[in-house]
């Protein structure tokens, strides 16, 4: 395993841990069970890396990283989304929305 993928792992793991987040996995190649993941990969590919690469030589990954954070930004904040459960809204509105809406079901009761 190589030491960007421990690194990831790690990240992953500890964001779990500090938000409260279960981190689960899918299995690999399957748009059935992957769908939203799979279709995210495909838009950031389109909508951003073939546009990026197009634009801009990139001298440093740094640089790359540095447009990628801004346009996820745009991503998550500023554009609205269609799916099913955006319906319209970022996708940020949608986390807070779900949040607001699994406190007042109290899903430890279930």
């Amino acid at each position: 395993m190589s030491i960007v993928v421990k690194l990831n792992i790690t990240i992953i793991n500890f964001i779990s841990l500090s938000d409260d987040i279960d981190h689960t996995k899918t299995k690999a190649r399957s748009p059935q069970t992957n769908g939203i993941c799979e279709r995210f990969h495909k838009t950031v590919l389109q909508e951003f890396y073939q546009v990026a690469f197009r634009k801009k030589i990139y001298r440093a990954l740094n640089e790359l990283q540095a447009d990628l954070d801004k346009w996820l930004a745009e991503y998550n904040n500023q554009r609205t989304h269609q799916g099913k459960m955006c319906c319209g809204r970022t996708p940020m509105a949608t986390l807070h929305d779900g949040k607001q809406l699994w406190r007042e079901k109290d899903l430890n009761q279930i």
